[in-house]
């Protein structure tokens, strides 16, 4: 066992193509393939390929959640103090991997990718659900040989995918941490997916979606817009210290901005299941559900009912933090202790 690296650098960055025979098959109908899935890895794995873990990003996340700033990447990883030998998640003993998600805009397919015509998708990009990008992840899982995860851990937009693959894909998970997320979007919150999305609509750079050949760089400023205003439904202090406005306008895809969202939006783990208590009984991995007690996005109150809900073993934690929804990103002390907890 080594524990040499202090500061780990991905073991492997890579780029897998998938769908390329047979295409996915969204849930709205349309086909979407071949795509590709950017990804990082930490740590190797084991003879087996059971000792994986599988860490979903949020919304403004990509697959670089350790390591140094670097190409694409203007700052650290995200979870740089957690991923590591000897750390909470421990590379010592976890074969870790973080997808970029797909409709992403940081190597995964997503609007601005080439379309088979060879020119950006742009406005043709299909509608995505949190189900769709779950099915195109389970499909990763498989040309990565892993049938099933030690842990899937997702924060935010990336905890609604850890739902969904704890419900649709129960015998793929040992474990299931939920961050700073919610089981189906409240009123209030997809009322303001939808002005974000008109912000960045209303641009007139935005150019109906395909702005990739014109000069300019697309609608920044409707961006720039719609990300203030996402950030003023988070709570907490807003003291720059999680990520800059203007780091997340040099590596973010407007576009990318708005499938995500509309993603997000449509999100509800009860939907065509009973309803969400419903959905939640069928959970029966051990799980973690952690909150931000300065959360507004999605508040504490409706972490504990959700953890309620779940049908199998549930330990609940909430972080203390002046950061708002951001606090699952920015209170890595808090949350080494809290992952140490989920990985024993």
């Amino acid at each position: 066992m080594t524990t040499t690296q202090t500061n780990p650098r991905a073991d492997h960055r890579h780029v897998l193509e998938l769908f390329g025979e047979q295409p996915l098959r969204l849930e709205s109908g349309d086909t979407l393939g071949p795509i590709t899935i950017a990804h990082e890895s930490w740590g190797q794995p084991n003879a087996s390929r059971s000792n994986g873990v599988l860490l979903l990003h949020g919304f403004s996340g990509d697959s670089h959640a350790a390591g140094p700033a670097g190409p694409g990447h203007p700052s650290r990883g995200w979870w740089d103090g957690l991923i590591g030998p000897g750390r909470a998640i421990d590379t010592d003993r976890f074969f870790v991997v973080c997808p970029n998600v797909l409709g992403g805009c940081q190597g995964s397919t997503g609007p601005g990718s080439p379309a088979p015509d060879g020119r950006p998708w742009g406005s043709r990009f299909p509608a995505l659900t949190i189900r769709d990008q779950v099915e195109a992840e389970v499909a990763f899982s498989d040309r990565l040989q892993i049938r099933r995860w030690q842990a899937v851990i997702g924060g935010s937009m990336g905890g609604m995918r850890a739902m969904e693959w704890a419900i649709a894909h129960p015998g793929r998970l040992e474990r299931l941490v939920l961050l700073a997320t919610t089981a189906r979007c409240s009123e209030r919150t997809n009322a303001c997916h939808r002005s974000q999305i008109e912000a960045i609509q209303q641009d007139p750079a935005f150019l109906g979606g395909d702005f990739y050949d014109h000069p300019g760089g697309g609608p920044r400023a409707g961006l720039a817009r719609a990300r203030r205003m996402a950030r003023r439904t988070y709570g907490g202090i807003e003291d720059g210290s999680v990520e800059e406005g203007g780091v997340f306008l040099e590596r973010f895809d407007a576009n990318s901005y708005i499938v995500l969202t509309q993603a997000m939006t449509g999100h509800d783990v009860g939907r065509g299941r009973g309803g969400v208590a419903a959905a939640l009984a069928r959970i029966s991995a051990p799980s973690h559900v952690v909150s931000v007690s300065s959360d507004r996005l999605f508040p504490p109150h409706s972490q504990r009912e959700m953890a309620r809900a779940i049908g199998g073993p549930v330990r609940f934690s909430a972080i203390d933090s002046q950061h708002g929804h951001d606090g699952f990103l920015a209170e890595q002390d808090q949350l080494a202790s809290i992952l140490r907890q989920s990985l024993a």
